[in-house]
């Protein structure tokens, strides 16, 4: 968990992040965004409704901003790539315990999905990869991304992941011209946290 601070954006109405795809339109065409930001952040009450500063919220919208750039500017390549693989974080399983049957695969590494739990965000998202022919790893970590590409080589990827280890990732995808698509969490911690899997089935 890169960020020094934890969010939940789950509470905030959709149309917020059809703004933020619209301030990444506008980012291409111009590069001060900031107080368009800070518009952002007072319209929709992110500091009320999230508890984070004004900084720190800025710099998690910044962060959601470059994602959906990245996102636009890739998303043609993408489109044309054939091996694709889906990287998960294994924070966003319904439970972190025994209760998960999961079996870690060390040298992969990665949590293979046991189905146990019908309401599991992971299990649902690994379900409808798996019908669309996606290689699926669950990930303890964002470094274990490039280890992983280094054994299996993929066209393209899909992240979830907070905006700063996506950021990371994009960089190493670029490095070994593999197109990307992101998915931000919605809330970010080291347990119970969320993605929007309707975003997720659209983007695959």
């Amino acid at each position: 968990m890169p960020y020094k601070f934890t969010f939940d954006l789950s509470k905030i109405p959709r149309f917020f992040f059809t703004e933020v795809a619209r301030i990444s339109y506008e980012k291409r065409m111009h590069k001060k965004i900031g107080e368009t930001l800070q518009d952002l952040i007072k319209k929709f009450r992110i500091e009320e409704l999230t508890g984070l500063n004004l900084s720190d919220a800025i710099h998690l919208l910044e962060d959601l901003v470059d994602v959906e750039t990245r996102n636009f500017l890739e998303r043609e390549k993408f489109k044309k790539t054939k091996k694709r693989a889906l990287f998960l974080p294994h924070c966003s399983r319904k439970f972190m315990d025994s209760r998960c049957k999961a079996r870690f695969e060390q040298d992969t590494p990665t949590y293979v999905c046991a189905h146990c739990s019908p309401d599991c965000l992971i299990n649902e998202a690994v379900s409808i990869a798996e019908r669309k022919g996606y290689d699926v790893y669950i990930l303890p970590g964002g470094a274990c991304v490039s280890r992983i590409l280094k054994l299996k080589r993929y066209d393209g990827v899909v992240g979830v992941a907070c905006g700063e280890e996506l950021k990371l990732a994009g960089e190493v995808l670029s490095q070994m011209n593999i197109a990307g698509q992101a998915i931000p969490l919605l809330k970010n911690g080291c347990a119970n946290t969320i993605f929007n899997i309707e975003t997720l089935s659209r983007v695959l």
